[in-house]
C-alpha cells in the first residue's frame, strides 16, 4: 500500500531537500513536531521510498568540472541487445552524469561534465567506440541559469 503524505511530510521532505543535515531538533520544531515523532515520519519516509538516499552536492567548478554537455543521440537500432551494450556503456563514463531515453526526434539525451572540450573529445570517442550510434548531436551549455536537485512537492498525494 502506498503512504499518502501528508502537509507535516511535505515540509519535512522540503527541508531536507534545501539541507539534509539539518538537525533533528531544527526539523521537528520547523514542522511543530517533537523530535521523536519527527524523526519516525522521517524514517516512514526513507521505508516508504520517498527519501531514497542523501548525497553531499559537490561544486563542479571547484573540481574542474566547468564544461557542461548535452548529447543528444539517435540510433537506429531498437532492440534490447544494442540498447544493453549502450547502457553498459554510458555506465562506464563517469562524466555521464545522466542519462535519459526521449520521444521525439532523438532517442536519448545525456549531460556531461568535463573540464574542457579536449576531454569532452575524449568522453565522445569513448562512447562511439563503444557502441554503434547512427547520429550525435552535441550542445555546450554557455551558462548555468537554474539548477537544482529539490523536487517540487505539490504533487505528491
Amino acid at each position: 500500500m502506498k503512504k499518502k503524505l501528508d502537509a507535516t511530510d511535505r515540509k519535512i521532505l522540503a527541508l531536507l531537500q534545501q539541507n539534509a543535515e539539518t538537525p533533528l531538533a531544527d526539523l521537528a520544531l520547523a514542522v511543530n513536531l517533537s523530535s521523536t515523532p519527527c524523526w519516525r515520519r522521517i524514517q516512514r519516509l526513507r521505508e516508504h521510498g520517498f527519501i531514497t538516499r542523501q548525497v553531499a552536492l559537490v561544486d563542479a567548478r571547484k573540481i574542474n568540472l566547468a564544461v557542461t554537455a548535452f548529447v543528444a543521440v539517435r540510433t537506429n537500432q531498437h532492440n534490447q541487445a544494442w540498447f544493453d551494450s549502450f547502457r553498459d556503456a554510458v555506465r562506464d563514463i563517469p562524466e555521464i552524469v545522466e542519462f535519459y531515453r526521449m520521444s521525439g526526434d532523438v532517442d536519448y539525451l545525456l549531460r556531461v561534465v568535463v573540464p574542457d572540450i579536449a576531454a569532452y573529445d575524449a568522453v565522445y570517442k569513448r562512447l562511439i567506440r563503444s557502441v554503434n550510434l547512427s547520429d550525435v548531436s552535441t550542445s555546450f551549455a554557455m551558462e548555468e541559469l537554474k539548477f537544482t536537485t529539490a523536487l517540487p512537492l505539490d504533487y505528491a498525494d
